[in-house]
């Protein structure tokens, strides 16, 4: 999780742990091996996979946005050859100002916060 967050702080200094740590997550298995755990900018079907399934479904995007921000992401990553989906995601969450979604709900005082069990 360290080097997650360290390599997201590299573009955003302030990102929050939680947040990086729930991305994490979301990604599970993907992050088990060298192609998975990276975007390819240069292969459309990686962007529209990412267009579709994070920006579009996860993060509520509609295609043209969500292809705008890939864009802008690629082109803030391009000095990294392999460029960590990790800080990806995150960076797109950013840009479509939706890094809320991934933040922990607030727990009143007196109340005991439940998980719901891992899918």
């Amino acid at each position: 999780m360290t080097d997650h967050l360290a390599d997201v702080r590299r573009y955003d200094a302030l990102a929050d742990e939680d947040v990086v740590g729930r991305i994490v997550k979301h990604l599970g298995v993907a992050l088990r091996n060298q192609d998975s755990s990276t975007v390819a900018c240069r292969q459309q079907a990686e962007l529209d996979r990412v267009a579709k399934k994070w920006c579009g479904k996860k993060l509520g995007a509609d295609p043209d946005r969500a292809m705008a921000v890939i864009e802008l992401v690629c082109e803030t990553m391009a000095a990294d050859r392999f460029k960590s989906r990790v800080t990806f995601y995150y960076l797109c969450a950013k840009h479509l100002d939706r890094l809320s979604l991934f933040k922990p709900e607030p727990v009143a005082e007196g109340e005991v916060q439940v998980h719901a069990p891992a899918q």
